[in-house]
């Protein structure tokens, strides 16, 4: 981790439009401070998908003013944890690093239910590394 303890958590998924901004902007919502968040793709999209910006405001997670990127080095080398969601062989994969990878359906192009079902799987999920990382959920996430 850093040296100031506070863990770097870096999503990786192909296009960074849909999976990986949903899973940052819940880690972001509901770890506040408490973790770095990361986010971007092998082959990055031109806008994040609209689709789960939609089903993310229902949860009161605005992700719409995001942009996809390419991973760099230097976000690889910041991260404490790396989590895949679908990039497969095309994700980068670096010795020492915490890898733990999400298998969950690709909402591009899916109808809202789907997106929205994909969108609780990784809120659980989310949920679930906070937990693991040891990190207070900030007190947005209860209001």
């Amino acid at each position: 981790m850093t040296d100031d303890a506070t863990p770097t958590v870096l999503f990786l998924c192909v296009h960074n439009a849909g999976r990986s901004q949903m899973a940052a902007g819940f880690l972001q919502h509901l770890a506040g401070d408490g973790v770095r968040v990361l986010s971007a793709g092998s082959n990055p999209a031109e806008t994040v998908n609209p689709a789960a910006v939609a089903v993310m405001a229902e949860r009161g997670v605005d992700i719409a003013g995001r942009t996809p990127r390419a991973w760099d080095d230097a976000q690889l080398d910041a991260a404490d944890v790396v989590v895949t969601m679908g990039c497969g062989d095309t994700c980068p994969v670096l010795p020492g690093k915490r890898y733990v990878d999400w298998e969950l359906t690709d909402p591009a192009g899916a109808p809202t239910e789907v997106v929205r079902s994909v969108r609780d799987e990784i809120e659980a999920r989310v949920r679930g590394l906070i937990a693991e990382l040891e990190v207070d959920a900030d007190a947005r996430a209860n209001e």
